[in-house]
């Protein structure tokens, strides 16, 4: 067994390429078949090497590796290309680090795919509506706006939605994804176009959703969840790129957006668990080893791996309707508050994107075009402008990409850049980024603390559990604005919008 190195040995496998970004030579742990690259600025490349320095020290890291540890296991799964790739709000995750991307070819018989790559919230996402009331318009209704819509949205672990669905509905539900939505009046038709792959996965097969996810998701579509779900009332507070946020219909500081943060629930939680039962077996099988069986995977041909690319896209496309239901929910609601149409309120979505997805797409690579199947684990697609697979409405801007704050802090919205669809696949960061963890929070912060802080800077909160309020508190987390500037100054992502809370609706 070889002996444990020191931090300071560790360190000198780490090497600053250019400004604020960092990759992690090969040899760092065993079997590495590429680099690791990650993208930090000067305050969050502390928290990186802080962790690593904790961990070479005998401290605990919550029963994770050090994200740079994961980032390095990851460059050592077969058919992985180029860079096991990581955004600056990137932090331990299972198997892959929250904030990891890594692609893979898909005519190498073997390359892999691995659930730890998306995590066990398929399709976790962000969703911006824009409304055409400012600030000042919901000043003396603040209050009655956030108990309604913690009224009409069903939040919290075990919350049961208002969307009624039966066995035929929920198949649809997954193979339709917001087909399904529009066809029974929960999606206004535009919607569909402003939402990435316009909101349903083609590779869906219901099939190979178990009977066991389908029981957890008959009762939760659309509801909002726990953890750090939420839906937000902001209003625009900066405009970095006038022209693209204009393209939004983000128009003016002070403008009333809603930020809706969910996935799939407990369908997609169980659709990873049953995927990581059959990998570990098709592992021992095909005699795959590992440097983490956290990172348990199958061959893309094989068997097992076509079938929880199938069932992923099922449970992705729930986590879209499921996003599409509180739309709807968050409509009625605002029309109830303020006595007129949603679309008199100009309720229009901006977009909608995932940051726990795996999809197969073309990318430029060894001087040609080649078909990947591009991982994202806490991170956003940021494809750049005049890409074909954005809307139309944003072919001269590039695409959208909604980067959700902590509670009480900031969210932006980003847009694709050349240079990230070069470096990094086309992707950048999803949010701040947890800086400790959920127990830790819970041992240092007081409740009532942190509740005093949200009503000082104004900011109205529902939640349905108080234990979520410390969890959340904006210091279990990175600044997300030192997220945003790295990837900014990176090039990987370009800033358009910063968007601040005025009310705030947690599970």
């Amino acid at each position: 067994m070889k002996a444990k190195r020191t931090f300071q040995e560790e360190k000198k496998y780490f090497h600053l390429i250019r400004p604020y970004t960092y990759e992690i030579e090969t040899g760092f742990v065993e079997n590495m078949r590429v680099p690791g690259i990650f993208y930090v600025n000067g305050k969050l490349e502390e928290l990186v090497f802080s962790e690593l320095q904790n961990f070479c020290e005998g401290g605990m890291t919550g029963g994770f590796l050090p994200a740079v540890k994961q980032i390095a296991n990851v460059a050592s799964l077969p058919g992985i290309v180029k860079a096991s790739i990581a955004m600056p709000d990137v932090h331990s995750g299972y198997g892959f680090a929250i904030g990891n991307v890594a692609a893979f070819r898909m005519d190498d018989p073997e390359a892999i795919v691995s659930p730890g790559g998306v995590g066990f919230d398929i399709n976790c996402g962000v969703r911006l509506l824009r409304t055409n009331l400012l600030e000042k318009d919901i000043q003396d209704k603040k209050e009655l706006l956030a108990q309604t819509l913690f009224d009409y949205i069903p939040v919290g672990v075990g919350s049961k939605g208002v969307i009624p669905v039966g066995s035929k509905q929920l198949e649809e539900v997954l193979q339709y994804g917001m087909d399904w939505s529009l066809r029974e009046g929960y999606s206004w038709a535009e919607d569909k176009e402003h939402c990435e792959e316009y909101g349903r996965l083609l590779q869906a097969n219901p099939a190979k959703v178990s009977s066991r996810a389908r029981k957890r998701g008959f009762p939760q579509l659309g509801t909002l969840g726990a953890g750090n779900h939420y839906a937000e009332i902001q209003v625009v507070d900066e405009i970095y790129d006038t022209f693209a946020a204009k393209r939004m219909g983000l128009v003016e500081k002070g403008q009333v957006c809603i930020m809706i943060h969910s996935g799939s629930r407990g369908l997609g939680h169980q659709v990873a668990t049953d995927a990581l039962q059959l990998m570990e077996e098709a592992m021992a099988k095909d005699h795959l080893k590992l440097n983490d069986r956290q990172l348990a995977c199958a061959r893309i041909q094989s068997k097992p791996g076509q079938d929880y690319l199938e069932a992923m896209a099922a449970a992705a496309n729930y986590a879209f309707v499921n996003r599409s239901s509180m739309t709807f929910l968050t409509r009625q609601a605002f029309s109830k508050v303020f006595d007129v149409s949603a679309d008199d309120l100009d309720m229009h979505l901006v977009y909608d994107v995932s940051h726990n997805i795996a999809k197969i797409e073309e990318h430029w690579y060894d001087g040609k075009p080649v078909q990947l199947l591009v991982h994202r684990k806490g991170a956003t697609r940021a494809f750049p402008p005049y890409h074909p697979l954005i809307p139309v409405d944003y072919q001269v801007t590039g695409q959208p990409v909604l980067v959700g704050g902590t509670m009480g802090t900031c969210s932006y919205v980003l847009t694709g850049t050349e240079k990230g669809m070069e470096e990094t696949f086309g992707s950048t960061c999803h949010g701040a980024g947890r800086a400790q963890s959920r127990s830790s929070s819970r041992r240092k912060l007081d409740y009532q603390d942190i509740l005093n802080n949200l009503k000082n800077k104004g900011i109205s909160i529902r939640v349905a559990s108080p234990k979520l309020v410390t969890e959340e508190a904006p210091e279990s987390y990175k600044d997300v604005s030192e997220v945003v500037d790295t990837c900014h100054v990176a090039g990987i992502s370009k800033k358009c919008v910063k968007l601040r809370p005025v009310a705030v609706i947690k599970g």
